[in-house]
């Protein structure tokens, strides 16, 4: 199993006591980033988000930054979100980082979990499925070939254009990432790529059905299991013990999550609701190394195998300098328990 971390380069509750100036805090992240490779992680994924306190709205150019400062790790988005963004530029911008690379650029492509990108672009918000079907279609399509004739109803037709630069790579990796529709799931396995899970919250066991269903409609459409791959996305943390671990996390996640939640009409998280997402089958990943690696294999079996998990550490604005010993720990101690 791949084993990484995710980031949206963000500062979630906007904690003025721990507030930094935005330069700073992407040189922490790039140092982060560079970190993991020297740990031996596998991947590192890049949000997008056009929001105050988030710092990835220009994903491609993070992650460009950091492949000359790596070697190893492979480097994706954690979503792009395709459904207001240009399938041309995307394709472009990625091939080019996938040179800078030298062959390690991957892309997540979604429709996001914020809606600030539609009419930030010019897009319909009522346009939502009709936007990603669209453009995941020639995103494809721009993979498969270098000469693209093509169109549809959102962007000007192509007429046996030639798009440039093409990746090292001979196929691009796009993945496609979801959250809980079941719908998102069929697509995907239609369309045979492998699929992301944002999984926040919850028991993991219940996305099982959708993998299912993403799993058949791959089946039904011919692709093979090797193909098929799952990842899961959940926010998560590691130190030294447990209880280290949940002081460090619960403040600044609490904060986080009770923010977003008054966006999204949900409750004000508590301690009671934390330690129910800290259960044996809750998404959350917070604890001693041994800890949660137990429980990232839980997850794989609930879901019927997993290829890749990413953490995402951003939500609870954790020191620069835990977040880099808690990348030590999953580099040295849960990657070689769950692949023992």
């Amino acid at each position: 199993m791949e084993i990484g971390v995710d980031s949206f380069a963000a500062m979630m509750s906007g904690n003025e006591e721990r507030a930094m100036s935005d330069a700073n805090a992407i040189s922490q992240l790039l140092a982060r980033i560079e970190h993991a490779d020297n740990c031996g992680l596998d991947i590192f994924g890049i949000g997008e988000h056009h929001r105050k306190n988030f710092l990835d709205s220009a994903p491609t150019l993070i992650l460009a930054a950091a492949a000359a400062r790596t070697k190893n790790i492979r480097l994706t988005s954690a979503v792009t979100v395709l459904s207001a963004a240009d399938p041309v530029r995307v394709f472009q911008n990625f091939a080019t980082l996938d040179l800078i690379s030298n062959g390690r650029a991957e892309m997540v492509a979604g429709r996001g979990s914020f809606i600030e990108a539609f009419p930030l672009f010019g897009y319909n918000l009522e346009d939502y499925d009709e936007l990603f079907d669209e453009k995941i279609n020639l995103l494809l399509k721009i993979r498969e070939s270098e000469f693209i004739t093509w169109s549809g109803k959102f962007r000007p037709p192509l007429r046996n254009q030639p798009v440039y630069p093409r990746p090292l790579q001979e196929k691009l990796p796009i993945w496609i990432g979801v959250g809980g529709t079941p719908e998102s799931f069929i697509r995907t396995g239609s369309l045979g790529l492998p699929l992301m899970v944002a999984i926040i919250g919850g028991e993991t066991h219940h996305f099982r059905p959708h993998v299912d269903l993403y799993r058949e409609a791959g089946k039904r459409a011919g692709y093979s299991p090797e193909q098929l791959k799952v990842g899961v996305h959940s926010l998560g943390y590691v130190a030294d013990t447990t209880e280290e671990a949940i002081a460090d996390f619960y403040p600044g996640y609490a904060a986080s999550m009770t923010k977003v939640g008054k966006e999204r009409g949900w409750p004000p998280m508590t301690k009671e609701r934390f330690n129910a997402q800290m259960g044996p089958r809750g998404a959350l990943l917070v604890g001693s190394a041994e800890e949660v690696a137990e429980k990232i294999l839980r997850h794989s079996e609930a879901l019927g195998g997993i290829t890749r998990f990413t953490f995402q550490m951003d939500t609870a604005e954790v020191p620069h300098e835990k977040l880099m010993h808690a990348i030590e720990l999953i580099g040295s101690r849960i990657k070689p328990l769950v692949n023992k």
